[in-house]
């Protein structure tokens, strides 16, 4: 008699340079996500600290290193900041929409404006069309394009300004790229608009949290994260609800681990 679930088979990267911290290494351990199940395992593993990134989902595994930390808002419960409902206020006229996961020429070149801004030298600054094409249609799992426009008089679609590539879970939203037009002189804050966006649709949804990666204490690429309470970690006891210390840093930045 066959097995009625086939459990994922691992594997592990070899060591690379680490992104986000000087003189480290990074290894992550990864599996392919596919089939009529790739959905029910995608869940599971976003639960214990996976992520995804096209077909496969991944988490650090580093051997001598725990600072890469899972973090999810917990969106129900979710209260924003003076500077956020500021910042809920000045874009609270976009028009937002949930796409199918199909890339186009217009979302590329948004990419490519947001990476020359924020990101120049960063992993996905080499990334070209097809390479964009494979991040967005290459999923097995329930996945959305989220665009974000301006309003238009007429009703036509509005210059696009934002983007994100989004998966559903069982238990909430899974972010997995955001990008925006990071130079827009009358939109400050696009990134955190789209986080809170995005924990506003899942309260509406009745999906419990929003998943925002991986999450470093002290590293100021990432100090925007913890600003969406309340925020809880992943730790070896399971997840629980902390209060991240306050840290300066660009609060706007927004790149998911």
């Amino acid at each position: 008699m066959s097995a009625p679930f086939r459990f994922p088979r691992f594997f592990v990267t070899s060591p690379a340079p680490c992104p986000y911290l000087a003189g480290k290494t990074e290894r992550k351990v990864f599996t392919e996500l596919s089939g009529n199940t790739a959905n029910e395992l995608n869940d599971a593993l976003g639960r214990i600290g996976f992520r995804r990134s096209q077909s496969v989902a991944y988490r650090p595994s580093c051997a001598d290193c725990s600072a890469c930390v899972s973090v999810r808002v917990c969106a129900s419960e979710f209260v924003p900041s003076s500077s956020q409902k500021r910042t809920i206020r000045r874009n609270s006229d976009l028009v937002a929409t949930a796409c199918k996961p199909w890339a186009t020429e217009e979302q590329y070149s948004l990419l490519r404006s947001y990476l020359g801004a924020r990101h120049p030298n960063g992993g996905m600054a080499d990334m070209d069309e097809q390479d964009f094409a494979d991040m967005v249609e290459q999923t097995p799992v329930d996945s959305y394009m989220i665009e974000y426009r301006e309003p238009t008089t007429d009703g036509s679609k509005g210059r696009l300004i934002g983007c994100c590539l989004t998966d559903r879970q069982g238990d909430g939203l899974s972010m997995i790229y955001s990008f925006f037009d990071a130079a827009h002189p009358l939109r400050e804050g696009l990134g955190t608009y789209i986080i809170a966006d995005h924990v506003q649709r899942a309260a509406r949804a009745g999906l419990a949290y929003v998943y925002l990666g991986y999450w470093i204490e002290g590293s100021a690429r990432m100090a925007y994260k913890a600003r969406f309470r309340p925020i809880e970690r992943l730790g070896p006891d399971g997840w629980s609800r902390f209060e991240p210390a306050a840290q300066s840093g660009l609060a706007t930045m927004f790149e998911l681990a």
